[in-house]
């Protein structure tokens, strides 16, 4: 199988699977650079996913958001998240996730997923997988920050029943 090799980044935690990448950052992250790590030339289709600080939730006008994360369990999680896209969808090539922390202000990218597969439909799935699962099981925590200058914590322990990583047992 031919790939194109992602470029080593001090700061990025190895997977178990070499071909994968994780990173929770304070810098800003890059949609080249993470379509770069997952892009194989034995794959079809590489589906990336950003997300992105919005202007408004429920209505609500938002100035920034604000990220902490538990950093080592973060990237176990990431990595039990690509193990369980390689046993579900066994082409999976490359497992890409980088997430931010720190103060982040309209626009800037959040999270960025990234999967390559041969076929478009397995990476669509694996892709809307690993972001469903991370937002449900990483120990990644959010802070709105309103434009009337209030803010609050959210999602804190807001995951949906039945969406637990049944990978962790």
């Amino acid at each position: 199988m031919s790939t194109v090799s992602p470029s080593l980044d001090p700061r990025q935690k190895v997977a178990t699977d070499p071909r994968d990448r994780f990173l929770i950052t304070f810098a800003p992250i890059s949609l080249d650079e993470v379509y770069q790590q997952a892009s194989d030339h034995s794959c079809g289709a590489v589906v990336t996913m950003s997300g992105t600080v919005r202007s408004q939730t429920d209505g609500r006008a938002v100035v920034a958001l604000e990220y902490q994360a538990y950093e080592p369990m973060a990237i176990a999680i990431f990595q039990k998240i690509a193990q369980k896209i390689r046993h579900t969808w066994p082409d999976a090539s490359h497992v890409v996730i980088h997430h931010r922390t720190g103060r982040l202000t309209l626009g800037d990218i959040s999270v960025l997923v990234a999967v390559s597969c041969p076929h478009r439909t397995e990476a669509f799935a694996a892709c809307k997988f690993a972001i469903d699962t991370l937002k449900h099981n990483a120990p990644i925590w959010k802070k709105e920050h309103w434009a009337d200058g209030a803010s609050e914590w959210v999602s804190i322990g807001a995951c949906e029943e039945g969406k637990d990583l049944e990978l962790l047992g």
